[in-house]
C-alpha cells in the first residue's frame, strides 16, 4: 500500500494540466466519490494495526497534495481572459475609454513651440501672487485706477496677498533674478472675480511674452507678432496694431487678426468688420525696468500677453468658454485628433 501511496504522490507532483478539462479529470480521478483516495480510505481497513498510524499520514498527505494542486491551477485558470464565445465575468462591464489632451494644453503647446522656434524659453512663478509682482513693480501704484481694470480676488486676512491676475507676475520675478539679454514666455492659470458667461470665467489661462535687450524697438515686436500670427492661424493671416493703453508698457497696443473664418470678408464672429482681437501688446515702460534693477538708458524690450482660451476658441471655432471647464467627454473627443 505505501508503495501505491508514493507512486500516486510522484503523479501529483508530475501533473501539469493544460486547460480546464484536464483538470477536471485530475480532481475526479484522485478526489471523486470513486477516486483513489476513497479507494485508499476503504483499503485502510485492512491495514495491520502497528501500520495505521503512518498509513493514515501518508494517505492525509496525498490527499493534501492533490487538493493544493487542484487549487493552485483552478485559481491560475480563473484569472485568464476567456476568448470566444465564452466571458470573463471579472472583466469591467463598459470598455475603459482612452482619454486625450484637453484643447487648451493643445494650443498651449502649439503656441509654445512657436515661439520656442524664435528663441523664447519658458518660465513658471505662483498662481499666489504679492502685491509687489502683480501690481506694484508692474507700475501699478497704489490707489491708481490702473487697478481697477482688473477684479482681483485677494486674501482678506492678508490684503498684500492675491490670486495673480496675470503672468506678468512671472516676468517681474526673471527681470529680478536675470540679467539681459532676456527672451521668455509665461504660460500659466490666472484668476479674476467675473461673472461666469460664454465669453467670460473666473478663471483662465495666459500666455505672456518678454523679450529685453539692447536696442530692442517696435518693429521687433510687430515682426514676432506676426510670424506668430502666421504659424498659428496661416500664411494668409493679416495683423493690424490698434493704440491701446497698459499701465506697464509704453507704447501699447491691441492686435488684431484678419479673421480666419471668413477671411477678412465678414462674419457674427468678428461682428462683421473683418479683424479679431487675440492679444496686448507694447513696449516695456522704463518705470518696469527701474523697479526689476534693470538700466531703462541701456535696455528696451517688449512684452505681450494673450488669453489661451480666446486663441483656442478662434483656432477650432468654439462659441462658448464654459465648455473647456466642463469636461463633456462629447466635447473633448473631438480634439483627439489635434494632438
Amino acid at each position: 500500500m505505501q508503495t501505491k501511496i508514493d507512486e500516486y504522490k510522484k503523479e501529483v507532483d508530475l501533473f501539469e494540466p493544460s486547460n480546464k478539462e484536464a483538470l477536471e479529470q485530475f480532481r475526479i480521478r484522485f478526489l471523486g466519490k470513486k477516486g483513489i483516495l476513497t479507494d485508499l480510505f476503504a483499503d485502510f481497513k485492512n491495514v495491520a494495526p502497528d501500520q495505521k498510524r503512518l498509513m493514515g499520514q501518508l494517505i492525509n498527505e496525498l490527499k493534501n497534495k492533490a487538493e493544493q494542486k487542484l487549487e493552485t491551477y483552478k485559481e491560475s485558470f480563473e484569472s485568464l481572459v476567456v476568448v470566444g464565445n465564452t466571458f470573463d465575468l471579472s472583466r469591467p462591464a463598459e470598455p475603459i475609454k482612452l482619454g486625450t489632451r484637453h484643447p487648451l494644453s493643445v494650443v498651449r503647446n502649439e503656441i509654445i513651440s512657436i515661439f520656442s522656434r524664435l528663441g523664447f524659453t519658458v518660465s513658471d512663478g505662483p498662481e499666489i501672487e504679492d502685491d509687489w509682482h502683480n501690481f506694484s513693480a508692474l507700475n501699478f501704484p497704489q490707489e491708481h485706477p490702473a487697478r481697477d481694470m482688473q477684479d482681483t480676488f485677494f486674501i482678506n486676512k492678508n490684503p498684500d496677498i492675491a490670486l495673480r491676475t496675470h503672468t506678468s507676475s512671472v516676468q517681474v520675478r526673471v527681470m529680478e533674478n536675470s540679467k539681459p539679454p532676456i527672451c521668455t514666455i509665461s504660460p500659466g492659470r490666472v484668476f479674476r472675480n467675473e461673472a461666469i458667461s460664454a465669453r467670460a470665467h473666473c478663471l483662465f489661462h495666459q500666455i505672456e511674452g518678454l523679450y529685453v535687450d539692447k536696442d530692442v524697438s517696435f518693429i521687433d515686436l510687430k515682426q514676432t507678432l506676426l510670424y506668430f500670427a502666421k504659424e498659428m492661424f496661416g500664411e494668409k493671416t493679416k495683423i493690424r496694431l490698434r493704440p491701446s493703453y497698459f499701465p506697464f508698457t509704453e507704447p501699447s497696443a491691441e492686435m488684431d487678426i484678419s479673421c480666419n473664418i471668413c477671411g477678412g470678408k465678414g462674419c457674427n464672429i468678428c461682428k462683421y468688420s473683418g479683424w479679431v482681437e487675440i492679444l496686448g501688446c507694447g513696449m516695456v515702460d522704463p518705470n518696469v525696468f527701474t523697479n526689476c534693477g534693470i538700466d531703462s538708458n541701456v535696455y528696451t524690450g517688449f512684452a505681450f500677453g494673450m488669453g489661451i482660451e480666446r486663441i483656442t476658441m478662434l483656432k477650432y471655432e468654439i462659441n462658448d468658454l464654459r465648455l473647456f471647464f466642463e469636461n463633456d467627454i462629447r466635447f473633448l473627443k473631438q480634439f483627439s485628433s489635434a494632438v
